[in-house]
């Protein structure tokens, strides 16, 4: 079993700057770049697919909601055919910076919210499909939720992904918050070890869940994210050496 080290970035957006994307890099097997609606701008999405060329590492995409006053980490409501319209603007920008820069795109996230919604509402998760089918590349998402349920039948290729980062309670629903706390690195990486050896996760009521992990998530806006993303790269190397 080989995993992979995903984390969202390329998250600036003019002269605001959000996270570390050059200390990340080194760490990470795919990163996930946002495309311009929760953040990101024309002038940061080719520098991180450039930076990503040059650090050999994957590049998809990671789209939202319209949301850039919020980062994408507010709900909304939206029809079917107007968010499917979103995600392939989205993508479409940045397959042009990857095609600029000769890389292709390697897989497809939603963001934020939108990650929330699409796994629990069904014409979330459609919208999606019919937007990403077009682009023939794997879409990341929650095992168990409708993201595997529709993605799966929809003839998308699935990989499931465990968030080392955030909280899932005792039902196993990931807790997406608005903003991210440091965490201490040895347990995140102890966390991430756990969800990929033993398929289990220690939820917020102290309990253990199933889990499925074959790509690890870290955040790149987490304040000691260079650290986390060390130990957890250190953590998980006996399961990288084919990455």
């Amino acid at each position: 079993m080989t995993i992979n080290i995903n984390c969202d970035m390329g998250e600036s957006f003019g002269l605001y700057v959000m996270g570390d994307d050059e200390g990340v890099m080194p760490y990470i097997t795919e990163a996930n770049v946002a495309c311009g609606f929760h953040g990101s701008d024309p002038n940061h999405m080719r520098k991180t697919v450039e930076l990503a060329k040059q650090h050999n590492v994957k590049v998809g995409a990671h789209f939202s909601l319209p949301d850039l006053p919020g980062f994408g980490r507010r709900e909304m409501k939206i029809e079917r055919d107007e968010l499917a319209n979103i995600v392939i603007y989205q993508i479409g920008a940045l397959k042009g910076f990857l095609d600029v820069a000769g890389v292709s795109l390697s897989h497809m996230k939603p963001h934020g919210a939108l990650y929330g919604m699409s796994a629990r509402d069904e014409h979330i998760a459609q919208a999606i499909c019919d937007a990403c089918e077009t682009f023939e590349v794997p879409i990341f998402g929650l095992s168990g939720t409708l993201h595997e349920e529709i993605y799966t039948a929809r003839g998308l290729e699935f990989v499931s992904e465990f968030f080392a980062d955030l909280d899932y309670d005792e039902t196993g629903k990931l807790l997406i918050t608005r903003e991210h706390p440091a965490l201490d690195p040895q347990a995140v990486g102890q966390k991430a070890l756990r969800a990929v050896r033993d398929g289990i996760v220690v939820t917020t009521a102290g309990t253990e869940v199933a889990v499925k992990a074959n790509t690890i998530c870290i955040h790149s806006d987490t304040p000691n994210v260079i650290a986390i993303a060390q130990t957890v790269r250190a953590s998980l190397d006996a399961y990288m050496k084919a990455a």
